[in-house]
């Protein structure tokens, strides 16, 4: 299996992008400001947290950063509710997100448990690069001098 090189390229990112899009687009005339900010924070925290956990190199870090975007998926969810209890939203919206919101859930349990699964630890502790060239020539002609300089 290949190495994922950009958090771009991770379905559950691309369907939590999907997400904070449509939860935008679905709160876009609501005009209850404090509701719309939260659930639109929520929805962006999913994308948002995945993003960062890639970023940061490591692989526990990666983890409860992916927890993280999964509660604030399920966040999304619990909001949606309220959205449909008070009218903010119809059953066919409710739907539509509601199902997209779970399948983020899913999509990042089930990455989780194959990063907890993979043996890589992390960019952040990836074995040093061969020496350049010519430390690598001066370690091999002066290898006192060497010595007294790098190790």
């Amino acid at each position: 299996m290949a190495t994922i090189q950009k958090f771009e390229d991770l379905i559950c990112w691309q369907k939590a992008r999907e997400l904070a899009k449509k939860v935008y687009s679905a709160m876009k005339h609501c005009n209850d400001y404090g509701f719309r900010d939260q659930i639109q924070r929520a929805a962006v925290s999913v994308v948002s947290n995945i993003a960062e956990g890639f970023e940061r190199g490591t692989k526990p870090e990666f983890i409860n950063y992916l927890y993280i975007a999964k509660g604030s998926a399920g966040e999304v969810r619990a909001q949606l509710y309220v959205a449909l209890d008070i009218g903010y939203v119809n059953m066919e919206t409710f739907k539509d997100l509601n199902g997209l919101a779970q399948e983020c859930s899913k999509l990042i349990q089930s990455f989780t448990e194959k990063v907890k699964m993979g043996s890589r630890v992390g960019t952040q502790y990836k074995a040093m690069e061969k020496l350049d060239d010519a430390r690598e020539l001066f370690r091999q002609t002066n290898p006192e001098m060497y010595k007294k300089y790098f190790e």
